[in-house]
């Protein structure tokens, strides 16, 4: 891995302010060994000409400001520097954006008319240790773009600066920079609740996808995520000796049923092609071998593919866990929090989508994605107006496939100038 300089540049300016290109941009060398030259070009030549004028000359600042907001990680609702640097960018090409009264994220919109197209990318980073040893790692203890995106951001901002620099567009653009994707209930609530799905009518958005190889996008029609919501269960107990169970509630024994049998009964109550799946992450009770404890608690994720199913756990987890405690005299509460609902992209809106990135890429860049049981707060969105979701492919297409939300994450520069290009093509396309 070669990188022959990790931060931007512009002459004269020796603090590397972000925003500005990097300097040699011919020479530069992306972490995937590809020159700077054969990465901008990606899909050159499909127009429209100011998009092909745009990255040709732009494409090393793409990647700036990845590596920048890569260096500089901002945890969910903290992402004021992140907010600072886009608003300013955008205002650098006479946009407007309006940062969100969180303080955190912003909109706004490019060109006219009363048809509208939201395009989304996420601000924040994860509370993880970075352990890539790249140049541009996070400068930050504990705080890490493990998620890629500050690829997301760096995208849609090539994307509006490209868009911005159109002769005419045939609608207007909705750039939607959201806070806190990675806490629940999720930022996209803050956008919409700042009117960012006021007049749209379609949403967009990618995801850096390791197991797809650069250059390509994976779609699905249907639920591309699943909804996730937390459980936990607290237990009481009088306590008492573990030699006369019977005088007391024996909690650890309530807990074990809790354990192995709610799993096992939703499974039995709700669709099995839902995909619904509940899975303890944390269980704590006692420390004595000889005592029963007093309290206990037990925290897992309960995540499904199906908007109806989504809508009926909670009660069903409710009504379950009294009928397995009853018998146990345990005491107990329940808190149950609703995360996000699933991902679940509209035949339309995916075939706009992959209309799109043909145009960008061609057609042998579209792949399929398969459904995954992780939750993503774009299913929001998808509550108020029809959109689709992607997998943008960052893996080299050689070497290990390292995940998301690892500290060893990391992501092929190319895809940066591909997301830019097919986030273009797919807002022009559902414009058309």
């Amino acid at each position: 891995m070669t990188v022959l300089d990790s931060r931007p540049e512009t002459p004269g300016d020796p603090d590397g302010r972000p925003g500005a290109s990097i300097g040699g941009s011919e020479a530069l060398i992306t972490p995937s060994g590809v020159s700077m030259a054969r990465v901008r070009d990606i899909g050159a030549g499909r127009g429209p000409f100011w998009l092909d004028e745009w990255l040709r000359a732009n494409a090393a600042d793409v990647v700036a400001w990845r590596r920048h907001i890569h260096a500089h990680p901002e945890l969910s609702r903290r992402e004021y520097g992140t907010t600072e640097l886009v608003a300013g960018i955008l205002r650098s090409a006479g946009l407007k954006p309006s940062v969100l009264p969180s303080g955190t994220g912003l909109i706004c919109d490019i060109g006219s008319g009363p048809a509208c197209v939201a395009l989304r990318a996420d601000l924040d980073a994860l509370p993880l240790t970075e352990a890539t040893g790249l140049p541009f790692s996070s400068t930050v203890d504990g705080v890490a773009h493990a998620c890629g995106h500050d690829a997301h951001t760096s995208i849609l901002l090539g994307a509006a600066m490209a868009l911005a620099s159109a002769p005419e567009l045939p609608g207007r653009i909705r750039l939607i920079f959201q806070p806190a994707e990675e806490v629940m209930p999720g930022g996209a609530l803050d956008a919409i609740a700042a009117g960012g799905l006021e007049g749209v009518d379609r949403i967009f958005g990618l995801h850096c996808d390791p197991r797809v190889e650069v250059g390509k996008v994976g779609t699905r029609i249907g639920a591309l995520t699943s909804a996730a919501d937390l459980i936990e269960l607290r237990l009481t107990s009088p306590g008492g000796h573990t030699s006369r169970p019977h005088l007391t509630a024996d909690l650890v024994h309530a807990l074990g049923t809790v354990i192995t049998s709610l799993p096992a009964l939703l499974s039995r109550r709700v669709d099995p092609r839902s995909g619904t799946v509940l899975v303890w992450g944390a269980v704590h009770a006692g420390e004595a071998a000889n005592a029963v404890p007093q309290d206990g608690v037990l925290r897992g994720t309960l995540r499904t593919a199906d908007h109806e199913v989504w809508s009926q756990l909670e009660p069903l987890v409710a009504s379950s866990v009294e009928s397995l405690l009853a018998p146990t005299g345990v005491g107990f509460s329940l808190d149950y929090r609703r995360g996000v609902p699933p991902v679940v992209s509209d035949q339309e809106s995916t075939a706009v989508l992959r209309a799109g990135v043909e145009a960008a890429l061609g057609d042998d860049a579209l792949t399929s994605t398969e459904q995954s049981s992780g939750g993503e707060d774009f299913g929001w969105y998808l509550e108020h107006v029809p959109g689709a979701f992607a997998r943008l492919g960052v893996w080299p297409g050689e070497g290990p496939q390292r995940d998301i939300h690892r500290p060893s994450f990391e992501l092929d520069e190319r895809a940066l100038l591909v997301g830019t290009r097919a986030m273009v093509h797919i807002a022009l396309a559902a414009l058309a």
